[in-house]
């Protein structure tokens, strides 16, 4: 069970250019990981613009975003370089961190119900410690929810 106050899981994923990116390499940051359902989405694009928008903020207090979806590495990059997207996006094809950080859940749309990313965000300190969870995330003013969290 992941919770706040306990270490975030490790992994290993590829980014949208195929290079690995392991998320204990990222100690000493404050890491933004954001789990969503699908690339170039309208509540996806959104997310994703808003954080892009605000990424200066996220930047200057050294936090790292980082994007995963079930996408492949080629969507990542298509829909990154659609929307100058300046931020990781990670590849979880096999759905393994997905289901590690318990985002992976039975969804229901129109009495069908079928399984996929519930839209959770994961605010990990310096010691790879997760600070706060955003579960079932509304996209509208996340980045700014997010960016009060790593205020407190």
């Amino acid at each position: 069970m992941i919770e706040e106050g306990k270490i975030a899981p490790d992994f290993t994923l590829p980014d949208q250019d195929g290079n690995k990116v392991k998320l204990s390499d990222l100690k000493g940051k404050y890491v933004i990981l954001y789990f969503y359902p699908k690339d170039d989405t309208p509540g996806c694009t959104k997310e994703a613009c808003n954080f892009r928008d605000s990424f200066p903020k996220f930047k200057n207090i050294d936090a790292v975003i980082l994007g995963v979806s079930p996408d492949s590495v080629s969507s990542h990059k298509e829909f990154a370089e659609k929307y100058k997207l300046p931020f990781t996006l990670l590849a979880d094809e096999d759905k393994k961190v997905v289901e590690k950080y318990g985002v992976w859940k039975e969804k229901n749309m129109y009495g069908k119900k079928y399984m996929g990313v519930e839209r959770t965000t994961f605010v990990i300190d310096p010691d790879g410690k997760i600070k706060k969870i955003f579960p079932k995330v509304k996209v509208d003013n996340h980045h700014k929810e997010v960016l009060e969290a790593l205020k407190d």
